[in-house]
């Protein structure tokens, strides 16, 4: 791994997370004039339509790509994200996306608090140490027990347990399917599992908003291509932590386009959970490169 194909990586991540920010931003406008789960539908018939034409363009082809020894896990995992998105669309009407992405920034501190359970994995004391300075973040964004507390808040929580838990499985069935096998099987569970609720709950759409539409499902496939070569050409340990960069770029679009506020302890909070989150991913990367 050369230092030049490290450097395009993270360009290359950081190119992704503001692609997925403005994802979001399209997402929040059309789920808060139509129903949630049509517009996700939409949105992952797009993408299993790119899935289908990447496994096709490989090696094998979309035989190969399907061919799995845990199906059940991998429809799962399919079901698990396309739930996830729902979910965190709800929470960008509820929430906006400023104080949404806030609390969905603690997904990898729940990734390495279950990686024991999950996976069997050895969580040693400072890592608990900053999964446990995490959750005081997320205590400050949330301010349980005060009259700034919204209940609306537990949706983004509950985005980010099951992104975690999606995580977990997807380092879980790596252990015997290939990367492109745990790809192809998450576009087309989405799609068939979204497919009857969002037919079931059409709504018709103006012209304009198919643009948006358009436009939605375009980022997320250049969105999800960009993250794949970000991680064909650098190490995951490399380019993980500026995942984080989404929730900057999802705040200034929050704050100057979409006219939200950024409170002081959102603020505080997030730049607590994300600390504690960079510190546990660097930690995760030093065990790997020692062991």
């Amino acid at each position: 791994m050369t230092e030049q194909n490290t450097r395009a990586g993270i360009l290359l991540m950081v190119l992704t997370t503001f692609i997925f920010a403005v994802q979001d931003a399209i997402s929040r406008h059309l789920a808060a004039e139509y129903n949630t789960i049509m517009v996700i539908m939409i949105r992952y018939w797009f993408f299993a339509a790119f899935v289908i034409t990447v496994a096709a363009r490989h090696a094998g082809g979309i035989r190969a790509a399907a061919r799995t020894a845990q199906p059940a896990v991998q429809i799962f995992r399919g079901v698990l994200l396309a739930a996830e998105v729902c979910i965190m669309v709800a929470g960008f009407v509820l929430l906006g996306l400023v104080h949404a992405h806030a609390v969905f920034a603690c997904y990898p501190l729940l990734i390495a608090a279950l990686s024991g359970p999950v996976l069997g994995e050895t969580v040693g004391w400072r890592r608990w140490s900053a999964i446990g300075i995490g959750f005081v973040g997320i205590l400050v964004v949330l301010q349980p027990g005060t009259g700034v507390f919204t209940p609306a808040a537990l949706v983004a929580l509950a985005a980010a347990l099951c992104f975690a838990l999606y995580g977990l499985l997807t380092r879980y069935v790596a252990r015997q399917d290939s990367a492109a096998t745990s790809f192809f099987w998450t576009g087309v569970a989405g799609a068939v599992v979204l497919t009857p609720p969002g037919l079931w709950l059409w709504e018709p759409m103006a012209a304009a908003d198919w643009i948006w539409m358009s436009t939605l499902c375009v980022s997320a496939a250049v969105g999800h291509f960009c993250l794949i070569k970000a991680y064909e050409i650098a190490e995951a340990s490399a380019v993980q932590p500026f995942a984080y960069l989404q929730l900057v770029f999802a705040a200034f679009i929050g704050v100057y386009v979409l006219g939200e506020t950024l409170e002081r302890n959102v603020a505080i909070g997030a730049a607590i959970v994300v600390s504690a989150g960079i510190f546990t991913l660097l930690r995760a990367r030093r065990r790997a490169t020692a062991g």
